[in-house]
């Protein structure tokens, strides 16, 4: 059961094209959004969709997938585990985040025209 402590698994697209940065100690990072959609009815038996965003964080290889092959409106499946972190912003106020830094990648579709505009 250690195996399932802190697993998150998500299926979704990408909502931009990925961040990728090498830092200076050499290491890769891509950062991107991944939007998940969950459709329910509500009491008065409509169909209610809601869209919840994702931050995921990928590093060094799984970085290099990401960003060779992942374009805004790829659709992924996603696994790996939650982080809390917090920073300061640009005015000095301390603001809360949630990550999925992730382990696992499964490419479903490419984005709309492989990432370019039409």
């Amino acid at each position: 059961m250690n195996n399932m402590r802190n697993r998150v698994m998500l299926i979704g697209n990408l909502g931009l094209d990925p961040d990728v940065k090498t830092l200076e100690s050499g290491k890769k990072v891509a950062k991107f959004t991944v939007a998940t959609n969950d459709t329910y009815k509500n009491g008065d038996g409509q169909k209610v969709e809601e869209t919840t965003w994702h931050n995921i964080v990928a590093w060094n290889g799984l970085a290099d997938t990401v960003s060779k092959y992942l374009k805004k409106g790829s659709e992924v499946a996603v696994e790996g585990r939650i982080v809390y972190r917090t920073y300061e912003d640009k005015k000095g106020v301390t603001k809360n985040a949630t990550d999925i830094v992730m382990t696992n990648l499964l490419m479903l579709r490419s984005g709309k025209g492989n990432g370019k505009e039409e």
